[in-house]
């Protein structure tokens, strides 16, 4: 059984150390304990790695975060996988920082890495983990926010908040977006 696990985030090294990668680096920390290699393929930055018996294909679109839907689409086809074996992993303005929150549907919730997949999927049946950046920005700074650079103090917990994130992942591939809420969703 195969699952598509995609990081949504920006290309580029002027976003590569941004709030707005957070699913980036969530893969990027994935693979620095597997041992996956990622390479650029069509639509994004890939690596294969297998976890409790089960194929997982990690995307790192390059289609950027608006045009996300574009990458997803054709990996789903690509590898001929279903879209219940999919989990999208974003950040979230309205979730504080390190909170993890997955779902199995829903709205995109103002974010337009998730609208433009829906939109492209014709459906918003997918597995999401958001992972909260927290709002510490001033009304009319949002982009600056997300777009920006994180904070010496989030550096701090940021390790640890990509490494439970990885493990959610993981988890979903290998129990299941259900039990996998039970044990990582934080309030």
């Amino acid at each position: 059984m195969s699952f598509l696990i995609v990081g949504l985030g920006n290309i580029g090294l002027e976003y590569a150390d941004t709030r707005h990668n957070i699913g980036f680096m969530v893969l990027d920390t994935w693979a620095q304990e597997s041992g996956a290699i990622f390479s650029v393929q069509r639509y994004g930055s890939v690596a294969e790695c297998r976890y409790k018996g089960k194929k997982l294909i990690l995307l790192k679109p390059s289609t950027y975060m608006n045009l996300s839907g574009k990458a997803v689409h054709y990996w789903l086809q690509r590898e001929k996988i279903e879209i219940e074996n999919t989990l999208i992993i974003l950040d979230d303005l309205a979730l504080p920082l390190g909170t993890l929150r997955m779902r199995k549907q829903g709205s995109d919730g103002g974010h337009n890495g998730l609208k433009d997949i829906s939109e492209v999927l014709g459906t918003n049946n997918y597995t999401r983990l958001r992972l909260g950046i927290g709002d510490s920005f001033s009304r009319g700074r949002q982009v600056d926010y997300v777009l920006g650079s994180w904070s010496d103090e989030e550096r701090k917990i940021l390790p640890e908040i990509l490494k439970k994130a990885a493990d959610a992942a993981k988890s979903f591939a290998a129990i299941g977006p259900d039990r996998t809420m039970n044990f990582f969703n934080t309030k």
